[in-house]
Parts: C-alpha cells; structure tokens; sequence
C-alpha cells in the first residue's frame, strides 16, 4: 500500500507543479504583456475599430448609415452620354480598364448600358485602353 500512495504523491505533485508553473508564467506574462501593450497602443488608433470601418460593428450594424447612391446622369439630366469624353468616362472605369459596376457607382440601369456603350466606343477608337500595361 506504501507504493501506491507513493504512486499517487507524484501524480498529485505533478498536477500541482503545472499549476505552479502556469502561475508564475503568468505572473511573469503579464508584466511583459503590458510592456508590449503599451507600445501597441497608440497604433491601435485612438479607440478606432481595427478594421478602420465606421460602421461600428462586426454585423455591419453600427452608427454609420450609408447614403442611397443616386445616379449621377439622372441629377445633371445627361440624357446622351459622349463617348468623346474621356474624363467623365474615365470615373466608371477601374485602373484595370475595367467597367466598374452600378452597384458600386451608383449609376441606374439605364444609364448604365449607355455608360458601357460609351465607354467601349471610345475603347475602339483608341480614347481609352482596354487593359494597363504589365
């Protein structure tokens, strides 16, 4: 019987030195943990969200209330869009020569078909690139 209480001193003893060690690492961790923190700090920004977002949540359910896109053509009463104008045409165009969607521009359905028939007339014609150089 000696052997088994004997057997068990060391399992309960090896149960408690990992308790032991695991708090004087973390009596120790915490103290480099805020040295760390401290240098983090004024990178975090001031009590901004990490991701930069102003939304103010994960869900995307905050404070910030986003603006209905209203179609850019139908404000000014562009009816007819100049495939010649290469500087309003170049906003609906990504840096990739790429049509750039309504949903992100905001443009409605139809101007947006006269937009895109604008902008790849003015592709032929050499007004604007089809894709960027490598």
């Amino acid at each position: 019987m000696s052997e088994e209480t004997q057997a068990k001193a060391p399992e309960t003893g090896a149960t408690a030195a990992p308790q032991a060690t695991f708090g004087s690492d973390a009596g120790s961790g915490p103290s480099t943990g805020s040295d760390s923190r401290s240098s983090s700090g004024p990178r975090s920004g001031g009590g901004r969200p990490a991701g930069g977002r102003p939304s103010g949540g994960a869900g995307g359910r905050g404070k910030f209330f986003r603006r209905k896109k209203v179609c850019k053509f139908c404000t000014e009463k562009i009816d007819a869009i100049p495939y010649r104008d290469v500087r309003l045409l170049q906003g609906f165009v990504a840096e990739r020569g790429k049509i750039v969607p309504r949903r992100l521009t905001g443009v409605c359905t139809k101007h947006q078909r006269r937009l895109t028939r604008a902008i790849k007339q003015a592709r032929n014609i050499a007004l604007l690139p089809f894709a960027t150089r490598h």
